[in-house]
């Protein structure tokens, strides 16, 4: 059987794109550059940006799904190209060059654990060896300092390059910074998008993070200027969205999900956390209550 570019088109359309679940031939992501040079096949596929997190793994499926497919030998390993819609920026524009991976962590509501799922997540990719840090970014409600027990504590200045910088506080392996150590934890912040944004800004580039494979992002709940500055101030790798059960929680998760999908942000989803999905006394381990409801 001849190969020939509609037998690999219907291939790769078994390939889904984990960003929105369509097929990456529906979806776009197929270059019309398809080469075939007796059983060798070549062709590009094309993403948002160069720091999409799906790019190896997508790149693997397609080279799975001809092999699959195709009920002939083809020579396809390395031979699949990738190209960006949006040009990566060079490394002396990049504002965190040390900083690998950045990953916020987001709520359509408060309340759901989208703090804790953070912290957790931190000290997790650290005792797995990775650099860690994470930016207390829920400016108007800051609880990372009370989860790591460093309420009290007060990062100083250093100077590099001539330029003073926050010193992250370290703790579980984790660098830490939130506007919680610069405030009184008995006083409400009441400042406006503008200053809040300012601040968040400041934390996040005035600070020495130093080399780091993840930086988290614990982002305030709902979607406001902060969600807006974070991805238009920086390449954010990916978004974790937290919700519980409850209709009204996941409608909430839904909205902040749309916003990280739309066209002016395009903030890929890494995953979707159901957190308080059931409660287990510790008299009855074997027993499971879905006080807040169940396959919402």
């Amino acid at each position: 059987m001849a190969l020939y570019p509609k037998l690999i088109l219907e291939a790769l359309s078994k390939v889904r794109y984990p960003g929105n679940g369509e097929d990456i031939v529906s979806n776009g992501m197929v270059e019309d550059d398809i080469r075939i040079e007796g059983t060798r096949v070549s062709f590009s596929l094309i993403f948002e940006k160069s720091t999409d997190p799906f790019i190896r793994s997508v790149v693997r499926a397609a080279e799975s799904a001809i092999q699959t497919y195709i009920n002939e030998p083809v020579d396809i390993k390395g031979n699949i190209s990738v190209k960006t819609k949006v040009a990566p920026k060079k490394e002396d524009e990049k504002l965190l060059p040390n900083v690998k991976n950045i990953v916020a962590v987001s709520s359509g509501k408060g309340g759901v654990g989208k703090s804790t799922i953070t912290a957790n997540l931190a000290v997790s990719l650290a005792q797995d060896g990775y650099k860690v840090g994470l930016l207390d970014a829920d400016i108007f409600g800051p609880s990372i300092p009370k989860m790591f027990g460093i309420e009290e504590a007060r990062p100083l200045l250093r100077e590099v390059e001539g330029k003073d910088l926050i010193i992250p506080e370290e703790k579980y392996g984790v660098k830490i910074l939130s506007i919680g150590f610069f405030v009184n934890k008995e006083d409400a912040v009441l400042w406006r998008g503008g200053m809040a944004s300012n601040a968040l800004k400041q934390l996040l580039f005035d600070s020495d993070w130093g080399e780091l494979d993840y930086l988290l992002i614990d982002l305030p709940p709902g979607t406001s200027d902060i969600h807006l500055t974070l991805v238009q101030s920086i390449g954010v790798t990916g978004a974790i969205v937290v919700s519980t059960p409850q209709e009204v929680a996941l409608a909430d998760a839904r909205k902040g999900i749309a916003m990280f999908m739309g066209e002016k942000v395009n903030v890929p989803i890494l995953g979707l956390v159901e957190n308080m999905s059931w409660f287990t006394p510790l008299e009855l381990p074997d027993n499971r209550y879905y006080i807040f409801g169940k396959e919402g």
